[in-house]
This record gives structure tokens, sequence and C-alpha cells, in this order.
């Protein structure tokens, strides 16, 4: 059997073709690139590929299903990457020992996103770095008014309706004398300001009529608390809910499951592991705190998990997020809408 394991670089990658019968391996460098990668697995007899998960292995993913190639997509954060005793770490060395254990069957494999899915969370994404780059340009602007000792609106007034009053400050940098270079900094603000703006807009025009034609995401939405963003990014992440054998599954693949430490008659449970999208993590506790405003099932599951401890309403807060992805979940895997009174029945047999 022909192994050959991919060390993927930004600009520059290194294959291990290894023979697991004579137990001999060669080395070849290649660019990153789309043409380098093809002419690889053209010039080479291959039964398996095998590669970590980064930013190119979706692509070369792709390449390989295209040539019927067997592929194998493994995680970097299992165990059987902790290398802290090596001596010598290098491109090499990396692909050999990524091809010794596809041989011995030590990687856990990862679900590759199709094409589509993975622009979908792309796009989620830079909204997200847009939504910081405004919020940090609006701060920056309040800063400069404050240190002057000018007062403007707060809140959101500041944008609307009283934009007018900030404008007025503003001026060409070229037109700024010594006394008020702050306000060509200003208008170069305001200026970056309004190109996001616009630009937040048309991705959010985008991203609405997609929610408008995806059934996961409609379906997800009927959830009281959950709206189209964390419907988005919940159905992005998820992908395919039949690949998740269990709530637990889908649970730890959020990052949302107790750390375990258990030796001899110790037994513990420490805090969540924190694997997986973060900012789903985020937007799903913010939706559980905002759904006890809403939900009558959320209320019940909240109250019966803290117990009236108040040390302990942030970690069921943490739990009541956890079960709002894990409702989400069973809902795309079986095609059903929120039925409220089933989950508040059950919950209140729990009580």
């Amino acid at each position: 059997m022909m192994i050959c394991s991919l060390d993927l670089g930004k600009f520059k990658s290194v294959a291990c073709f290894f023979n697991t019968e004579k137990q001999a391996y060669r080395f070849e460098t290649i660019l990153t690139k789309v043409s380098h990668v093809n002419h690889l697995f053209e010039s080479n007899e291959i039964d398996l590929v095998v590669m970590e998960a980064c930013g190119p292995s979706g692509w070369i993913s792709d390449v390989c299903h295209q040539r019927k190639l067997k592929t194998i997509v493994c995680s970097t954060n299992d165990e059987a990457w902790a290398w802290k005793n090596i001596k010598r770490k290098t491109d090499r060395d990396d692909a050999l020992r990524l091809a010794k254990m596809a041989m011995m069957k030590d990687l856990t494999s990862v679900h590759v996103p199709s094409p589509q899915i993975r622009e979908q969370r792309a796009i989620i994404k830079y909204r997200k770095n847009l939504d910081y780059r405004i919020t940090r340009i609006k701060n920056g602007i309040r800063a400069s008014f404050a240190n002057r000792g000018i007062e403007i609106d707060t809140g959101a007034r500041a944008w609307n309706t009283g934009r007018a009053h900030i404008d007025s400050h503003r001026k060409p940098i070229h037109e700024c004398g010594t006394d008020d270079l702050w306000k060509g900094q200003l208008d170069s603000e305001l200026k970056q300001l309004d190109e996001l703006t616009t630009e937040m807009e048309a991705i959010e025009q985008r991203l609405e009529l997609f929610a408008a034609d995806n059934v996961h995401i409609q379906r997800v939405m009927t959830i009281p608390g959950v709206g189209r963003k964390t419907a988005e990014m919940l159905v992005a992440a998820i992908d395919d809910p039949h690949r998740f054998k269990s709530a637990r599954h889908i649970s730890s693949y959020l990052g949302m499951t107790p750390r375990q430490y258990q030796s001899g008659e110790m037994d513990r449970s420490g805090r969540i592991s924190k694997r997986g999208p973060r900012m789903l993590r985020s937007m799903l506790l913010e939706c559980a705190w905002a759904s006890l405003r809403y939900n009558e099932w959320s209320k019940l599951t909240f109250n019966r998990i803290h117990g009236g401890a108040t040390t302990r309403r942030k970690k069921a807060g943490i739990a009541l997020a956890r079960k709002i992805a894990v409702v989400a979940w069973a809902m795309m895997r079986d095609e059903t809408n929120w039925n409220a009174s089933k989950l508040i029945a059950e919950e209140k047999a729990r009580s």
C-alpha cells in the first residue's frame, strides 16, 4: 500500500510516499498550488492520501475526490499529535510521522465540508471581522471627541441623528493646520466607516437571501431567542446533521462538554473543553441569555440547572446554550420544527 502524506504549508508542502510493505519512503517538495498538486497525483501511484486539517486541506481534498483517491483529513488536536519529546522537527519528519500513523490507523479523521459550506463559513467569519473593524473605528472617533471635551450623542444615536454634529468637525487632511490635525484623522475614519458600513449592508442582504432559501436556517430560527445570525452560523458549523451520532457528539464538537481527569479512585470533571468554533459558542451563550426572556422551556431548564444557587448561574447559562445547540441539531436531523409543548412537558417531568 502506498501512502502519500502531505505536510501542508502556505507556500510549499512536503509529500512523503510511504510503502507499507517494504517500509520504504521518499520525499518530494512541491509548491502549494493546484497545478503542482495535480502533477504530484498524476505522476505517482497512490492508494491513500493523508493530510492535516488546515487552510489548503479543503481544496486539496476536493482535488483528491475528483481523482477518486481515498483521503483522510486528520485533526491536529488529537493526542497523537502531541510530540513533546522529539529532538528534531522538520517538514519531512512531520510528513513521515503522518504516514506512519496512517499505517497504524492512529489518526482521527475530520469532516471536510463542501465548497459551498466553506464559502458560507468564510463570509460569516468575514462579517464578524467587519463588525469588529466598524466598532473599533467608532470607538476611536468617540475617544477623539472625548479627549477634546466635545460632547456627542451616546449609543446608536451618535451615528444616526447625531451624525451631522460629528460631520461638522471633519476636515480634509490637506486643509488642516497644526492645531486641528485630528479633524483630518476624523475625516479619514468617517470615510472608512462609511465604506465598511456599505459593505456590511451588502453582505447582510446576501446572507438574508441565502437564509430565506435554506430550510435548516428557517427551521432553527423557530427556536425562541435564536436569530438569523446564530442560525446561519450553527447550520454552517453542523453542515450534515447525520454525521453526529449523539447529543454528546455534537456537544463535544462545539467544545461544550467538560474536561475529564480520571486516575484511580479520582474521577473529576473540569471546565468545558472549548474546542471547535469559538465564535459559535459565544453566540450560543448570548442566545441562551436572550431566550430566558422569550422561551418558557429555557426558563425551566435554567432554573432546574442552577437550583437557586447564584454561583451556578453562569454554569447554567453554558448548559442551556449547549441544550439549544442540541435541540437545533435534532430539529435539523429529524426535519421537525420547534415544539414548545413537548419540550416543556419533558422539562417539567425532570424537575
